[in-house]
């Protein structure tokens, strides 16, 4: 007797998993805030507007092995657009909202797109220039209104218009285009440029995706109740794949209004998980800091004091090992004193935070942990769809990020790089034979391998450590190997750092460029009477730049001789996607970093030879 299915066996494209999310009434799937408040989209209602809409995309010529774009912020319209673009065979070309124009158009360009979703006039305006560029592009829907004498653009209305009359027309074309898709299909193609190089599109199917979502199922084991805030940007992979995780577990989702709105969404929505990146949790962790500072020493040292307490408990209560009476008693007075108010202002409900896209903090990962809002962090890249690894509910070792998921093998060659093999691993890079050889190699069984870049290593209970990107191994003038992240993870544990990069390439010793925590170096100033006319003298004042230098051998006293930092400089702006210095995922370009910064990395270096100089002698 053949054994029965599991729901999960017959999803075997991300159409058969949009049935599946369908299949019956849930009122409030979707959410988003209109007018002042929360408005639920039904499922049929959501089912409804994909139909009408990749019925108008057809009208487009958008049809099978079709690529077509979308450049917006996260909302309802994103997520319709992108299960309609899939409804009709074809493929969909997200674009970070922030890409720059002249990458906007090479990918444009690349992928041969002639139909574009763009959110609104800001961001119409802001690629204008590239969409002339494209001769292939024909039509820009426009999701809100544009006002603009393009003849290409229509709305988002008046395409689901036309969908909603071809429908009527020929009722059965839709199930038809839909029935064709098969899991070897491409389903997205997502470009990255990393921290270097020209964009690559990686070329994602059905089958990377829809075995993505059902292997990451057991690991936070959603239910129906469970209130979702999305809020990393849709065009990424990481939030793509989980968002297709939530509505296949058919969870309450709310779409964060911006990242600014985000604090005030968490205590609005209350949400049970969210996923984002390091850097979220590393401003929510100073800003608790800088509110308790602002309201007084004592309630600073309070503040600090629990935090400590927290990282303690939580480091010890993860690994099983007992607290201890005292640390018990500790915990719990830090707990009413502190946490729990924490908790609250993060909505009171967080079940688990996810965390990706770059390394995280240790001792952020023990002090969130101690505070009863645990972070699981896993590991993937957007070529593995993206999830390789990743911690469990059940199965949470901080430090690492996780385990292998099912279905993936993951390697560790010789030079210590990560190499993963499985169902999620990408076709290949679109129109870039070269750079897919280089990353993707087969073995004597036939098995395809991806070279991800990334070096670690795996303990005995299988949890992977990642220790450094491969690339981005710094190389000092003698010869010695320095890894730039966990130093700078260690260093941004200080309640004066915002951001740093390690510097050191090919230099006889390692500096570091740091963003301070501006309104915690005023209060140090104001306590210390240290005089300044303006935020950038500050950063100047010796006193100021002694600080941070101690700050620095204060949080790294395990570093070899040859990794220790011996100068800091401080930088008055942070660095962004926009200034060129961050990705889209917020990992550092240090090449950008060092490139940018040249002249002051070069006079840092210049006075550190004479101050050895003039010590020596």
């Amino acid at each position: 007797m053949k054994p029965m299915e599991s729901p999960e066996e017959k999803i075997r494209t991300l159409v058969d998993l949009f049935d599946a999310v369908v299949a019956t009434e849930k009122n409030d799937l979707l959410n988003h805030r209109r007018d002042g408040a929360w408005q639920p989209i039904a499922a049929s209602e959501m089912s409804a507007q994909v139909r009408a809409t990749a019925m108008g995309l057809s009208t487009l010529g958008a049809r099978a092995g079709a690529h077509v774009a979308i450049i917006s912020e996260n909302r309802p319209e994103w997520t319709i657009a992108d299960l309609a673009i899939l409804n009709c065979a074809a493929a969909d070309v997200p674009i970070h909202t922030t890409q720059a124009p002249a990458q906007v158009s090479y990918i444009l360009n690349d992928a041969g797109v002639e139909v574009i979703f763009i959110s609104g006039e800001a961001q119409y305006n802001r690629v204008r220039e590239a969409l002339t560029t494209v001769p292939k592009l024909h039509t820009i829907i426009a999701l809100d209104q544009i006002e603009a004498s393009d003849e290409r653009l229509i709305t988002f209305d008046e395409l689901q218009r036309r969908g909603r009359a071809a429908d009527a027309a020929d009722p059965n074309a839709y199930d038809k285009t839909r029935r064709s898709v098969q899991p070897d299909d491409l389903a997205t193609l997502i470009y990255t440029s990393g921290t270097t190089g020209e964009p690559k599109g990686v070329m994602l199917t059905h089958r990377n995706l829809v075995s993505n979502v059902l292997a990451n199922l057991a690991s936070l084991a959603l239910e129906e109740s469970d209130v979702i805030l999305s809020f990393l940007p849709l065009s990424h992979i990481f939030e793509r794949m989980t968002f297709y995780l939530y509505l296949f577990c058919r969870t309450r989702i709310f779409y964060a209004e911006s990242v600014e709105m985000v604090g005030q969404n968490l205590v609005e929505v209350k949400p049970h998980y969210m996923t984002s990146v390091p850097r979220l949790f590393e401003k929510i962790y100073a800003r608790v800091l800088e509110k308790a500072e602002q309201a007084g020493t004592m309630p600073g040292r309070i503040a600090h004091w629990a935090m400590e307490v927290a990282a303690e408990w939580g480091a010890l209560k993860n690994a099983d090992l007992p607290p201890g009476t005292w640390l018990e008693v500790q915990h719990n007075l830090a707990d009413k004193l502190v946490l729990a108010k924490w908790r609250e202002a993060l909505g009171g409900r967080i079940k688990f935070f996810i965390s990706g896209g770059a390394p995280l903090s240790v001792e952020l990962s023990r002090t969130f942990y101690g505070a009863g809002m645990p972070i699981l962090q896993g590991y993937g890249l957007t070529e593995s769809a993206p999830v390789i690894t990743v911690n469990k509910a059940q199965a949470n070792r901080l430090g690492s990020v996780g385990q292998v998921i099912p279905g993936v093998t993951v390697n560790i060659a010789q030079d210590g790089e990560i190499l993963c093999s499985g169902p999620n691993v990408m076709r290949g890079y679109y129109n870039k034979p070269e750079a897919t050889a280089e990353t993707l190699s087969k073995d004597d069984e036939g098995r395809v391998w991806l070279h991800t870049g990334d070096i670690g290593h795996l303990d005995k209970d299988g949890f992977l450590y990642i220790t450094d990107r491969k690339k981005d191994l710094i190389k000092t003038s003698s010869g010695k190997y320095i890894a730039p992240q966990p130093i700078e993870n260690d260093i941004k544990r200080s309640r004066f750092v915002n951001q740093v990069v390690v510097i050191g390439d090919q230099r006889k010793f390692p500096v570091a460029l740091i963003v301070p925590q501006m309104e915690a170096l005023k209060n140090y100033a104001e306590l210390k009477s240290i005089a300044y006319t303006d935020p950038q003298q500050l950063l100047t004042q010796p006193k100021i730049v002694d600080l941070l230098k101690r700050q620095v051998d204060k949080f790294t006293p395990e570093l070899a001789h040859y990794e220790k930092i011996k100068a800091v400089a401080l930088l008055d702006k942070e660095l962004t996607i926009e200034g060129g210095e961050l990705t889209p995922t917020l990992k550092v370009k240090r090449r950008v970093v060092a490139e940018k910064y040249k002249a002051l990395i070069d006079r840092l270096y210049s006075e550190q030879e004479e101050l050895h100089a003039v010590t020596q002698g």
